[in-house]
């Protein structure tokens, strides 16, 4: 079943939970880490939104996002697709 649409307000702080499919690490090394504060900066940029604060852990990922006009659904999208692509690519 489809979760319900947020309700997109201006300047609204969102906190956000991203995890990996059935507790699995989405984080092997450093590298992808960097490699994802690295698309957040890029997103940040092209959607317009602030990262308040973050906490990556081995196998998810907490934000606390400040939107703009970008719905946090497409910013999330964004993020978690471009992540997904490079990590899958990496670990072939």
């Amino acid at each position: 079943m489809a979760r319900k649409e947020l309700v997109h307000l201006h300047g609204g702080i969102y906190h956000v939970m991203l995890r990996g499919n059935g507790g699995m690490d989405i984080f092997v090394s450093d590298a992808d880490r960097c490699r994802f504060l690295l698309l957040l900066q890029e997103g940040s940029y092209r959607f317009g939104f602030r990262v308040h604060a973050f906490c990556l852990m081995s196998n998810h990922v907490h934000l606390a996002i400040q939107v703009s006009d970008a719905p946090l659904s497409k910013i999330m999208q964004n993020l978690s697709f471009r992540y997904t692509r490079w990590l899958n690519y990496r670990q072939k």
